[in-house]
């Protein structure tokens, strides 16, 4: 009996060790600018057998398995703090950064792979499928740490984008395995274009299908349960995902998306319930550290440092791509249409973070017995270390240069800096305001200013857009809903 308890205690022990001091360092290192993901990845890496903790792991089901339950209930907190507001200006360009943008990512990127590690078109993709998509931990967990308040429309779009490109990822992982397996059995007839096409369909189709029906039943259920069934937010968070978890997986057995549907899941039971699913958000917030720090921490001891130093100057230059060519053209290409600005371009090309996702992906060739399939998981990890350290560390520095980061309008000389010294109410007649300024008459004249710095922008306004009318810069300092109400006015 001594001796089972020690098979117990010991492996116990350890694993609450690693991650007590792993979170400690994290707590630490975020003062310093930081990821608290990185720390968690590094701290696996040091647990490995290749650092000090020796331990050899190379069970790739597992961390699988691990991957996908943790990725899945991120996407559920994340899900159940979206406001459907939001989806009033991020939809639509984030459905396409979610599409194209993940196409025309793995495209490039995969051109630098094929180029830089030598290998095949079909292995070189799998590659740029591997990591083209961003990370919803990742996301969601240094936007929150980051300490700024970004716009709307960057905010929203980053969020949404990151909550619903994982299916186009699995998609093309999947389908470029299936490619490369049927090259190397020459029986390239297997895989045809529309047996890729009837998998995205059904990948987004039951994703989406299951997610909205799941979350307005549970947003249902939660209201006839109210609030005196459980006493506090804990067992209604542990409903919450417990839920979230079978139609997870539930959908994935059917062929759908299971990230897609638990992310579509939260979204609609967190705003038709919101009152009962916000006592439940902190609950919520312990899963999903607990998910993450498990996940990173168990990548981390995936990879073998020793094992990268043949492919790693290779891997950083893939990386570099990723995040200087390939990320921002994909951007620019699918934001444009939508009027973003180029500083607003340019921030949510560079916060194209990658965490979890590319190193779950990595597993996939290797349990399909693809050939060379483990120096995909190095690349996947070189790609989010530097990720994690170039981007992840920066994205405050970011959105401050970019001027995307919103002001505390309680700090009053902040909020000058940025909505200048003066407010008016956004019904004030344009030519009155131009009269009383010495500004240019616009050749409509006979409009308020909030009409006026509506049309000007082309497209919905969110707080902190501004137009120039003239030597000044007219700025929407409050809104309400879709309504501007009050604007800012900085002269000179």
């Amino acid at each position: 009996m001594h001796h089972l308890l020690d098979a117990l205690s010991l492996p116990l022990f350890a694993a609450a060790a690693l991650v007590f001091v792993s979170v400690l360092a994290g707590v630490v290192s975020t003062r310093a600018g930081f990821s608290l993901l990185l720390v968690f990845l590094v701290a696996g890496m040091l647990a490995g057998k290749d650092g000090p903790g020796g331990f050899s792991f190379n069970d790739f089901r597992l961390a699988f398995w691990v991957g996908n339950v943790a990725l899945a209930v991120i996407l559920l907190d994340g899900g159940l703090r979206t406001e459907l507001a939001t989806f009033r200006t991020g939809l639509r360009p984030s459905m396409l950064l979610a599409t194209v943008g993940v196409l025309v990512s793995a495209a490039i990127t995969g051109a630098a792979a094929h180029w830089l590690l030598a290998l095949s078109w079909p292995m070189a993709l799998l590659v740029g499928a591997i990591v083209g998509s961003t990370d919803a931990a990742a996301v969601f967990a240094l936007l929150k740490s980051s300490g700024v308040r970004l716009n709307e429309r960057v905010a929203a779009t980053l969020e949404i984008e990151s909550g619903m490109n994982d299916p186009m990822a699995v998609y093309l992982t999947l389908a470029f395995i299936g490619v490369a397996l049927a090259l190397g059995k020459a029986v390239a007839d297997e895989v045809t274009l529309g047996g890729i096409a009837w998998s995205l369909l059904l990948q987004f189709g039951w994703g989406a299908a299951m997610g909205l029906g799941s979350g307005w039943g549970l947003a249902e259920l939660l209201k006839r349960l109210g609030r005196g069934a459980d006493g506090g937010g804990g067992i209604r968070a542990l409903l919450i995902v417990s839920g979230g978890l079978a139609v997870f997986a539930l959908t994935t057995w059917l062929g759908g998306s299971g990230f897609l549907a638990v992310y579509a899941m939260g979204v609609v039971a967190g705003n038709r319930a919101r009152r009962l699913v916000r006592s439940s958000l902190s609950a919520m917030d312990g899963y999903a550290w607990l998910a993450q720090a498990g996940m990173f921490l168990l990548l981390g001891l995936l990879v073998s440092p020793s094992e990268m130093m043949d492919t790693l100057l290779p891997a950083l230059g893939v990386s570099l791509v990723l995040m200087l060519v390939a990320r921002p053209v994909a951007v620019w290409l699918c934001l444009r249409p939508f009027h973003f600005s180029p500083h607003e371009i340019g921030f949510i090309a560079w916060v194209g973070l990658r965490g979890a996702v590319p190193i779950v992906l990595a597993v996939f060739p290797m349990m399909a017995g693809v050939p060379g399939a483990h120096g995909f998981l190095d690349v996947a990890f070189v790609v989010v270390l530097t990720s994690l350290l170039l981007q992840g560390s920066t994205i405050g520095l970011a959105a401050r240069r970019a001027h995307v980061a919103l002001p505390d309008l309680d700090d009053t000389e902040e909020a000058r800096l940025v909505f200048g010294d003066f407010v008016l109410d956004a019904n004030t007649p344009l030519e009155g305001l131009c009269g009383f300024y010495g500004l240019p008459v616009p050749g409509e004249s006979d409009q308020t200013v909030g009409q006026w710095l509506r049309n000007e922008l082309h497209r919905p306004p969110v707080v902190g857009d501004v137009a120039e009318l003239g030597k000044a810069e007219i700025s929407v300092r409050e809104m309400d809903a879709s309504r501007i109400t009050r604007v800012g006015i900085k002269l000179g």
